[in-house]
């Protein structure tokens, strides 16, 4: 039996969705994975536009920076769009 596939309102948005979206890295410049809370609240978002993407990281650049979050670079799918931008105030 074949379900319908769920509502967006129950399901993650797909990259086509959501393109945008920020690569965390040290200062090594290696991918950082966050853990615990900061994973659940800050790991993998993705945006729907470049302005929401720079809108989110205007909001969160100190807690990232707080879970050792050196530098952001921005990703439009998987073009590198600009980056890497420190995090140090």
């Amino acid at each position: 039996m074949n379900l319908p596939d769920p509502p967006p309102l129950f399901r993650q948005p797909s990259p086509a969705e959501r393109p945008w979206w920020w690569r965390l890295e040290d200062s090594a410049g290696n991918e950082v994975e966050l853990s615990g809370p900061a994973a659940e609240e800050y790991g993998g978002r993705r945006f729907a536009s470049q302005a929401d993407a720079e809108s989110w990281i205007g909001e969160t650049w100190s807690a990232l920076a707080e879970e050792g979050v050196a530098a952001v670079t921005l990703f439009d799918v998987d073009r590198e769009v600009y980056g890497p931008m420190s995090l140090s105030a």
